[in-house]
């Protein structure tokens, strides 16, 4: 696409040079410029893509977009805001991609990954092509991308959505984080559907309080837009037993779907029973009831198929479809999971790193544990610092021996972390191991006979953050190992 054509979609900028190069592809990281890219300034928290404009510039970039003055040879395009600029851009250069998707947008503190699963089984269960991005990766069909954030920037996101449409997929599925929506990642996204889990505390390092992190959350709802389109509605699916919920009904114009277990709702759970090996529910929903036994334990795990189920149905997949697809799940990498290599104790797996993500994975474990409960958990550097001893009181509180150690420590000192930690449990019997892998070996050495061992807060990480540097870890490889060398 022509430079000028491009810059046709921006309103308000000012250009240095007048040229009219052919853009080949968008770049905000100077290291994947090639010949025939625009390049977008952005500055971030950690570096300010302005340094790098005459980097581009060399490696082949036929113009850039800043938003402060650079000193470069070439078309040199300057607006107020290059996330903005750079959105819009995306979105035209890759011809509107969502327009033509039947795009769901998943938000919450808890659950988004679960949740994405979940649609995405289901979906496929109907036999769609489906795309999905995540925390965990971007899957288009079956081929899987590793991606770094939650939700990646616009100009990556409009890329996935282009090559999505271009290989016949019909329904994305998108985790949609309260950063990517406050710095505007998901602007140009023209959601289908906006599904609320829930909202505890989380992100306050960023969003300073919880009224502004929920206030960021309801954008999502309010994006939906203002308009009834026959072609393509908007809906927005709504926990009905979290309080944000009312506030998010109001911020919408979107048809409401609400799902829940305590209130009133659209679809609905009752008569739930819970075993160490499954759930069994009767799902209520507009159509009926119906009988349900899933192989995903926990009340949390009833939450996140209940959103998954009313998305399913407002999007017009057959009650049978869903039901069958929900029965045939086995669980998501890194929530619940559990490390089985023939031990007589349980070992569990959870990227729970929230207060409430945590409290609810260990109610759940002491409804079906016989023995003592282990949990192994740690709170990450550089993050919301509020939220370690009410992480460490629930851990005292909710488990027989809980064991502070390391999460993703980055730039602090683990053991500054830890006293953080041990600040809210005063009084209370806890160990702490700085050493994440000595801290989980100590668990699995100590446990006994129908023990249960929660190792909490990375999930399906495969990695660890120290300092400046990211090592190899694996929370169920490590485990998997420890079984192994002492049982």
């Amino acid at each position: 696409m022509r430079l000028q054509k491009l810059l046709a979609n921006l309103h308000d900028f000012t250009e240095k040079g007048n040229a009219n190069p052919f853009v080949t592809s968008l770049e905000m990281d100077s290291r994947e410029v090639e010949k025939g890219s625009l390049f977008f300034c952005i500055e971030g928290s950690t570096y300010d893509g302005h340094l790098f404009a005459s980097d581009a510039v060399a490696k082949g970039a036929v113009a850039v977009i800043v938003e402060k003055d650079v000193e470069i040879s070439g078309p040199v395009i300057k607006v107020k805001n290059t996330r903005r600029a750079m959105a819009v851009l995306a979105d035209a250069f890759y011809g509107h991609p969502t327009h033509q998707l039947h795009l769901i947008g998943v938000t919450g503190t808890n659950g988004k990954t679960s949740i994405s699963h979940i649609i995405e089984e289901i979906f496929k269960e109907a036999g769609e092509k489906t795309g999905l991005i995540g925390t965990m990766y971007t899957k288009i069909g079956d081929k899987t991308i590793e991606t770094k954030n939650t939700t990646p920037e616009s100009v990556m996101l409009q890329k996935y959505f282009y090559q999505m449409k271009k290989e016949r997929v019909k329904t994305v599925v998108m985790e949609v984080s309260s950063h990517a929506i406050d710095i505007g990642r998901v602007h140009g996204c023209d959601f289908n559907i906006a599904v609320f889990s829930n909202l505890t505390q989380d992100h306050l390092d960023y969003h300073q309080t919880i009224n502004e992190y929920r206030r960021v959350k309801g954008l999502l709802f309010a994006s939906l837009g203002n308009r009834f389109d026959g072609d393509k509605p908007k809906f927005a699916v709504l926990n009905n037993d979290d309080p944000a919920s009312e506030e998010y009904g109001r911020s919408t114009s979107a048809t409401i779907i609400t799902y829940g277990i305590q209130q009133e709702a659209d679809v609905m759970a009752s008569n739930i029973r819970m075993t160490a090996s499954g759930t069994e529910f009767d799902l209520i929903t507009p159509f009926g009831s119906y009988g349900v036994k899933m192989k995903l334990i926990g009340l949390f795990s009833v939450y996140n198929v209940l959103a998954a189920i009313a998305t399913s149905i407002i999007s017009r997949i057959s009650i049978t479809t869903i039901i069958s697809a929900v029965e045939k799940i086995k669980g998501v990498p890194g929530r619940f999971e559990i490390v089985n290599k023939g031990q007589n104790f349980s070992v569990i797996v959870d990227y729970a790193h929230t207060p409430d993500s945590l409290e609810n994975v260990l109610k759940t474990v002491k409804q079906f544990s016989k023995g003592k409960i282990f949990v192994v958990i740690g709170c990450g550097g550089d993050r919301d610092r509020s939220k370690r001893p009410i992480m460490a009181s629930i851990a005292t509180k909710l488990a027989d021996v809980p064991i502070f150690t390391s999460d993703n420590p980055r730039s602090e000192d683990p053991f500054h972390i830890l006293k953080e930690m041990e600040a809210g449990v005063e009084g209370n019997s806890y160990i702490s191991i700085a050493d994440r892998e000595k801290a989980i070996y100590y668990a699995i050495s100590n446990a006994a006979d129908n023990d249960i061992i929660v190792i909490a807060g990375k999930g399906h990480e495969t990695y660890q953050i120290i300092g400046n540097k990211i090592y190899t870890f694996d929370d169920r490889l490590v485990a998997a190992r420890a079984i192994k060398e002492l049982t």
